[in-house]
């Protein structure tokens, strides 16, 4: 049985992640979406709540299973996990330089387990969530960049004004 995991913070869960967590799951029969933590991001939801996001954006993938793992290197869990494969997401070559980093490192780290880059659909390649939260936080129009409830946890979370 082939599994992946796709590590990352998704603060919030955007289109562009489920955009790739959609590819994986056609790719392997099983994939663990992680939310971890990155120590250089300040987040604006809980562990909870960006887990629960996730849950509800991916209900319909079977074979798509949400853990939170936030103290915790990527490949440690891969290895606790039986996964040998690790999904990363790339919009842009901004992304593809950063990941390739990334890949390298883990490799150093556990050569037993591989990167797999997969590209977002051109219409999510410059959706990033710091951009949302941004757009957000002065009432801007940000819906379709997101989940709807991710959408709307973020009009929450913000005290979004705009009318709609």
């Amino acid at each position: 049985m082939s599994v992946a995991i796709f590590p990352g913070s998704f603060d919030p869960i955007t289109n562009g992640h489920v955009d790739i967590i959609n590819q994986a799951a056609a790719i392997f029969d099983k994939v663990y979406v992680v939310v971890m933590v990155n120590t250089a991001k300040k987040y604006l939801f809980t562990n909870k709540e960006r887990t629960d996001l996730i849950n509800d954006a991916v209900k319909g993938l079977k074979n798509v299973q949400v853990l939170l793992k936030p103290d915790q290197l990527t490949v440690n869990v891969a290895h606790d996990l039986g996964a040998n494969t690790i999904i990363r997401g790339v919009r842009n070559t901004t992304d593809f330089l950063f990941e390739q980093q990334i890949a390298e490192m883990n490799k150093k780290m556990a050569s037993d387990i591989s990167t797999v880059l997969l590209f977002t659909e051109p219409e999510n390649s410059f959706v990033a969530s710091s951009i949302i939260k941004e757009i957000a936080q002065f009432n801007g129009d940000f819906g379709s960049f997101l989940p709807t409830k991710a959408a709307q946890a973020l009009k929450e979370k913000i005290g979004y004004s705009k009318h709609e």
